[in-house]
């Protein structure tokens, strides 16, 4: 008989797509419909950065979850704020004097997706067996791109046609019936006999282990360069106009192909950084990436280019997401991984955030072109830097040492 206290890998999936429906939303059908309504690439990129900036700091709230209530509470708290927060969004009129209120919106809508994200965290290192992990990894990450996907593309999609509040409406019903999935995970109450101070040393803790290793503190400075980042994908939508590519083109390619490709893009890089090893599949395809942008710089604004190229960076951006997680792995060892993982991955958000801002502010002081060449150019300047840095480490043997 199977064991009742264990759930199935695909579970994942579920469970987790609501928080990439959200994410979707904001960073891909927002950006395009607040430039619409008169909004500058700048000002949209800003916005969205604030979603990033939200995912930075989640695990300062992860103890929180882990020392009160259990976890599907906090998971049906986080659905029932995020939907609520997008509701508001949707139904918020889209004008650059507003643009506090949406701003505020934003921010706590992907606080509270976060929310939703902790507890299956809890759910796979608990819930899901030990051979089969690898599965619900794999589905975790499936369900947050293919919600991205939707819920940038399909929720664009129906604002144009229809309008945002009836997207809100389809996207948060989406959601609801995704969660539902958790009906059939057995919950985990939270951890007694600790506080939340006490998590909060362990994590300082943890750190200035990390810190002692050479190893671990250059995987630690790798994640936050702007390497790879992705950040143009927070912009494609706004830039749009620049290919002359129209609403429902940026939908399809932002949204369900995106969620397509940059998942076979993970898979990808998963098997290559296996192969080649964790630092040379991330600094090798931080160059990747780097070129894809300058190539697309170069070539003209046609509707073509920008459908071509923004599926070849979203498949770069996969590869990249694959070795990064990888690299965090590599850096946080057997011990404590599930408060020095949700560390390294909100700090892995920095780059994200502020190559968005940049990214936003180039385009409006220059253009489209310009602002793809300076994403390109910092990644290719920050590899170089960081291969030279590797070099040194591996001629005085300080790859060999591992935190434990």
């Amino acid at each position: 008989m199977t064991d009742k206290t264990f759930t199935k890998p695909f579970y994942i999936f579920f469970l987790v797509m609501p928080q990439g429906l959200s994410q979707g939303f904001v960073s891909v059908a927002l950006p395009y419909l607040l430039t619409q309504h008169g909004f500058s690439v700048a000002a949209s990129a800003g916005i969205v950065s604030l979603a990033v900036f939200a995912n930075v700091w989640r695990f300062l709230w992860g103890p929180v979850v882990d020392l009160s209530l259990s976890l599907k509470k906090w998971y049906w708290i986080g659905l029932l704020v995020t939907m609520a927060t997008l509701l508001m969004l949707c139904f918020a009129h889209l004008d650059v004097n507003n643009d506090l209120f949406i701003s505020a919106l934003v921010f706590i809508s992907q606080v509270a997706a976060t929310f939703t994200l902790l507890p299956v965290n809890g759910f796979m290192a608990k819930r899901i067996e030990e051979q089969h992990k690898g599965k619900a990894s794999g589905w975790y990450q499936a369900g947050s791109l293919a919600g991205v996907g939707l819920g940038g593309g399909a929720g664009l999609w129906v604002a144009e046609h229809y309008n945002e509040v009836i997207a809100g409406i389809v996207i948060c019903a989406i959601s609801a019936l995704s969660a539902l999935v958790i009906i059939l995970v057995k919950d985990i109450q939270h951890q007694k006999g600790k506080t939340i101070l006490h998590e909060i040393a362990n994590i300082g803790k943890d750190l200035m282990v990390m810190f002692k290793v050479p190893v671990a503190l250059f995987a630690m400075i790798l994640i936050i360069l702007p390497i790879g980042s992705g950040a143009a994908s927070n912009v494609w939508a706004a830039v749009a106009n620049d290919w002359h590519a129209d609403a429902d083109t940026v939908a399809l390619v932002t949204g369900i192909l995106s969620g397509l490709i940059s998942a076979a893009g993970c898979v990808a890089g998963g098997y290559f950084a296996d192969k080649k090893g964790v630092f040379f599949a991330y600094l090798f395809f931080g160059v990747v990436c780097a070129v894809i942008t300058m190539v697309m710089a170069v070539m003209p604004y046609r509707p073509w280019v920008y459908v071509s190229g923004v599926l070849a960076y979203t498949f770069a951006v996969g590869l990249v997401y694959a070795a990064f997680t990888a690299v965090v792995l590599f850096a946080i060892g057997k011990k404590n991984v599930a408060t020095k993982f949700s560390l390294l991955s909100s700090i892995g958000n920095i780059p994200v955030m502020y190559m968005t801002v940049i990214d936003g502010r180039v385009h409006d002081g220059y253009n489209s072109k310009i602002m793809l060449i300076t994403e390109g150019v910092a990644g290719i300047l920050f590899v170089v830097l960081a291969a030279m840095v590797l070099r040194w480490l591996k001629a005085r043997n300080k790859l060999v040492q591992r935190v434990e």
